[in-house]
């Protein structure tokens, strides 16, 4: 893979039951394209992942969000599971951060329970985006128009419903991610 992400931070933002494999996936891709990541979080030290309901291994959190400035980086990447997005919604600077970055026009990566979090920060009226199924009602009630497709991008916000759409989403966050701006 080229290198198209050289010279560019990702933040990666989660707390304790993400969907591992929505974090290490998206991770591993923008790596091999060349971006350094920095995984946020609201707390220190390591983070629970998840495999759906089981527990999976534990992350390294490199940064809190709250000390964490938009400008530090070039792309955000915000992964699902259940209780993951649910805890970050409910966390002033977590949904701070993330409203800041979207209104920024730098490229965000969502995916299946992931855009709880957009609709807390009231970043998704008029955008054009897919989730899990359960997140849907939420997307439209906060504005969006909400598709079923593998991957749907609207000026520099991708999103996905689930794992299986892993391999088109993390093509289309490299691609997005190195377009820079929107």
């Amino acid at each position: 893979m080229d290198k198209k992400l050289e010279n560019k931070t990702v933040a990666i933002l989660a707390t304790d039951g993400v969907e591992q494999v929505e974090l290490t996936e998206p991770r591993k891709a923008v790596e091999e394209a060349g971006a350094t990541v920095r995984l946020l979080s609201i707390k220190e030290g390591e983070i629970q992942g998840m495999h759906h309901d089981k527990p999976g291994d534990k992350l390294k959190v490199d940064g809190l969000v709250t000390n964490a400035s938009v400008d530090d980086f070039d792309a955000l990447i915000l992964p699902g599971g259940v209780q993951n997005p649910d805890t970050l919604r409910m966390d002033q600077d977590a949904v701070k951060f993330v409203r800041d970055f979207v209104n920024s026009g730098k490229p965000v990566g969502v995916i299946c329970h992931g855009p709880w979090v957009l609709v807390e920060a009231d970043v998704v009226r008029g955008r054009r985006m897919t989730s899990w199924p359960s997140v849907r009602t939420d997307l439209r009630n906060a504005g969006a128009e909400v598709v079923d497709e593998e991957v749907v991008v609207d000026n520099g916000l991708v999103s996905s419903r689930k794992p299986e759409d892993l391999p088109a989403f993390c093509r289309k966050i490299v691609e997005e991610f190195a377009e820079g701006r929107h």
